[in-house]
Parts: C-alpha cells; sequence; structure tokens
C-alpha cells in the first residue's frame, strides 16, 4: 500500500486516507492548537453574546492598530498551509507577509488586495462614497476566488518544513478590522516539495519604450504559477494590449525563451476583448479579465482593467533563474504601434528551492494608492 500524506488534494484522491492532521488559526484559536477554539472570553463580540455566554462568537475579528505587524499565524513543524479565507478591510493599507523555515526574509510580501488579484478594491471608510472606490468584481477561479461581499480566499498550497509565519502589516494611520481563517495541515512534505512565493511590483506611468517588469531576480530552482495585473491607461483609450510578454529563463538575456503574442492573448482572450464594440468581462477557473472599471463622463476619467493568469496546468519550469517582462504597446494612426505609458501593477507567483532573494522595496503607501 502506498503512503498518502494528505498534500496535493484533488477530486482524485479525496477518498484516500492519510496520517495527516488538520488544524485551523483564526481569531477563535489564534495557535490553531488541537481543542482550543471558541474558549475567548474577550474580542469584538463579547458584547453582542454577553446573554450567551462562553462559546458563542466571541473573539471573530482582530482589530490591526497603525503601522502594527500583527502575527496571523506563526506554525512549528512540518506540513502546509492549504487555504485561507479573509473578510473585513480589503485594500493596500494592508501589507501581506509570510515567511518559510525561519528565513528573516518574506518569501511573500505584496499588498493584501493586490494577492488576491483584486488591487483596485478598497472598501475603507474614507472610500465608500457612492462606491467610487470599493470597484467589487467577483473573481472565480481554481487558486483564488473573490466574493460577494468582499470574501477573499486562497486555495495556493504552501509547504513548510520547520516553521510558517504569515503576517498583516497595517500601514494607514486608522484601525483596520480583519476576520480569517488559515486551514492547514502537520504532516510529511516530500523532498522534492517547492516553497510558495509571491511578489508585488508597480510602475505609474511606464517609462516610454520601456518593458514593464513582472518580476526578475529569481535565483533558485521552480515553477512560475500565475501573474495578477492591474492596468490604469493614461491619455486617450484607444487600444493597449498589443504588448507581448517575454519569459527570460535560466539566463536568457536579450531574447526570451518563450515569447507571446499580446496582452489580451496571455490573458486567454482574443482581438481586444472586444464583443460588439464593448469589453467583455470573463472569470475562468485559470485565466481572467474580471474588472473593467469604465469612465462616468465625470471625475473618472481613465479606464482600468484587472486581469489574472494561471499557470497550473502549464507552469513555468526553470533550474537557476527567471524573468518576465511585458510591453505596453497600442496604436498610432496608419497602423503603426505606439509604445504607451500606463499605469501597471501586478503580483508574479512561484515556488522555488530556498534561500529567498530578497525583493525590491514595496512602494510607499502615497505610491501604491489608487488614484
Amino acid at each position: 500500500m502506498t503512503s498518502f500524506n494528505g498534500l496535493g488534494m484533488n477530486l482524485g484522491n479525496l477518498s484516500l486516507l492519510s496520517n495527516a492532521q488538520t488544524r485551523s488559526i483564526s481569531a477563535e484559536n489564534f495557535t490553531g492548537e488541537k481543542g482550543q477554539g471558541g474558549k475567548a472570553t474577550e474580542g469584538a463580540g463579547a458584547e453582542c453574546a454577553s446573554n450567551l455566554g462562553k462559546g458563542w462568537k466571541i473573539s471573530p475579528c482582530v482589530e490591526i492598530k497603525p503601522q502594527e505587524e500583527f502575527v496571523l499565524a506563526d506554525i512549528e513543524g512540518m506540513g502546509a498551509i492549504q487555504s485561507m479565507w479573509f473578510g473585513g478591510y480589503v485594500g493596500r493599507d494592508f501589507i501581506l507577509r509570510m515567511y518559510w523555515d525561519n528565513q528573516e526574509i518574506p518569501s511573500v510580501e505584496c499588498p493584501f488586495s493586490d494577492f488576491f488579484a483584486c488591487g483596485f478594491m478598497d472598501n475603507s471608510k474614507d472610500n465608500t462614497d457612492q462606491n467610487k472606490k470599493i470597484k467589487f468584481a467577483q473573481l472565480n477561479s481554481i487558486p483564488v476566488t473573490v466574493n460577494p461581499n468582499n470574501g477573499l480566499n486562497c486555495f495556493w498550497e504552501m509547504p513548510f518544513r520547520k516553521r510558517a509565519k504569515i503576517t498583516l502589516q497595517n500601514i494607514s494611520e486608522e484601525n483596520k478590522v480583519i476576520f480569517y481563517q488559515i486551514n492547514y495541515t502537520l504532516t510529511e512534505v516530500p523532498e522534492n516539495a517547492a516553497y510558495f512565493h509571491a511578489q508585488f511590483r508597480l510602475t505609474k506611468p511606464i517609462k516610454y519604450m520601456d518593458d514593464y517588469t513582472i518580476i526578475d531576480g529569481i535565483k533558485g530552482k521552480g515553477h512560475y504559477v500565475g501573474t495578477s495585473l492591474l492596468v490604469g491607461l493614461n491619455g486617450e483609450g484607444k487600444w493597449w494590449g498589443e504588448g507581448e510578454i517575454k519569459i527570460f529563463i535560466d539566463g536568457d538575456k536579450d531574447y526570451p525563451t518563450i515569447c507571446g503574442t499580446g496582452t489580451e492573448d496571455y490573458f486567454g482572450g482574443a482581438y481586444n476583448w472586444d464583443v460588439r464594440g464593448e469589453y467583455v468581462t470573463y472569470s475562468t477557473p485559470f485565466m481572467g479579465m474580471h474588472n473593467v472599471i469604465k469612465p462616468d463622463g465625470l471625475y473618472v476619467s481613465q479606464q482600468q482593467h484587472a486581469l489574472y493568469r494561471w499557470h497550473i496546468m502549464d507552469p513555468i519550469r526553470f533550474e537557476e533563474d527567471l524573468r518576465i517582462t511585458l510591453q505596453d504597446l497600442g496604436w498610432r494612426n496608419g497602423q503603426k504601434y505606439l509604445p504607451r505609458r500606463d499605469d501597471m501593477a501586478s503580483v508574479a507567483y512561484w515556488y522555488q528551492t530556498l534561500p529567498t532573494n530578497p525583493f525590491p522595496q514595496l512602494p510607499s503607501r502615497e505610491e501604491m494608492e489608487i488614484i
């Protein structure tokens, strides 16, 4: 009988028994220890449950103070994060970080909303006037879903061998509330299991005839598994997505091993996503252009797009290093290409061996503000 460790769950192995142990961390069980959930006597729900007593939703969430970096999870041992759910504040005033096996630098570092491919969303109390800045759009995919009303879900499997630490930093000047559930397993992790990584990048605007860098500086062996992208158009609209994605693998210099044919092609669409003269949004298991924010004829003057592409069935494998760029390209009159100067922000997702190469410094809060 072949042993099964409870990792890589899918419909094909769902019936298989294993010795893996299931645990879960939330504001009702900060450590995830067995039999320790729902025991709080203080918390955000204490007054609501004052006539019910202990065990009745006393601590459903936490409030993170300005500049505080709150530890969501600190797990000792060997296992894997298998799913995460979040509610409450959604936006770039939270920075999500993940550390594997006692590394001092994070393997995941990006604004909270961007990690879930919904970087345009901001539901803070200052941004709710007529829903101008909330910009909710449902996202339906295999590893990431965004559901009404601002429910964020992640199903990327994240193995660790010694320790997993996940933090959320509030970089704003006001308290912010987060609800969360981090589900994980304690089990044997195979030698060939790599570590999950995600990195945020932002350029606004892109310089004339410069390529946008999705990722650079990856060192180690691994495979690339996804891209989420935000595009904010500058200047006259017209079509903007002629740019090719270029993927430089293991020492490629001037020319890549993988070269795409257009931005909408990489994200699984075709011919400008144009159906009867309108952009048509879509959200599918592995790719989507799920949000288009259109000019309103008044203060919202520029169009914005949110997209994702998950390389789950077709991961991009590398032995030593990886670099990925995207051209920002439209049309001039006379059927000539026009290098554009739009705003782009992205998150790159990949698995690799440790150690993690240090990431570039995150942009400031003011630079990351959605305008």
